[in-house]
């Protein structure tokens, strides 16, 4: 798994490069609250939880991602939806041992699809964009 600085997204293909690029519809991205990785540390009784082992396109701090379901949401250049929550696979047992995936559940993060092209780099502020209803 890459730790790039830097992602593109687009409607079309979601993350440009992605191995899943143009294939993943409301689960375009994936995000996880960097708070919930010490809940899931907390769970599987070790230090910590490194977020590339989740497998989630993106980590952001001080914003409840569940709150914002069904929101659309800048972050960078981007505008995207979140559509539900990312629930966890069978990976995380083997990832984590016994009770790997029973540890991620509840706080695997979210999907989103992506309605606006756009750069999100590390650092980005999360904001929900501006709707014309």
């Amino acid at each position: 798994m890459e730790e790039p600085t830097e992602i593109l997204v687009d409607p079309d293909h979601g993350i440009i490069g992605d191995r899943y690029a143009g294939r993943s519809g409301k689960r375009q991205l994936t995000l996880i609250q960097a708070e919930h990785l010490a809940v899931i540390a907390e769970f599987l009784h070790i230090s910590h939880v490194q977020p590339s082992l989740l497998r989630r396109n993106i980590l952001v701090s001080g914003v409840n991602l569940l709150a914002l379901k069904k929101q659309q949401v800048r972050i960078g250049g981007a505008t995207i939806e979140i559509t539900g929550e990312c629930h966890p696979c069978s990976y995380m047992e083997e990832v984590f041992g016994a009770g790997g995936y029973n540890a991620v559940r509840g706080h695997g993060g979210v999907t989103a699809r992506v309605l606006s092209k756009g750069t999100i780099g590390i650092g980005a502020k999360v904001m929900l964009a501006e709707t014309t209803n």
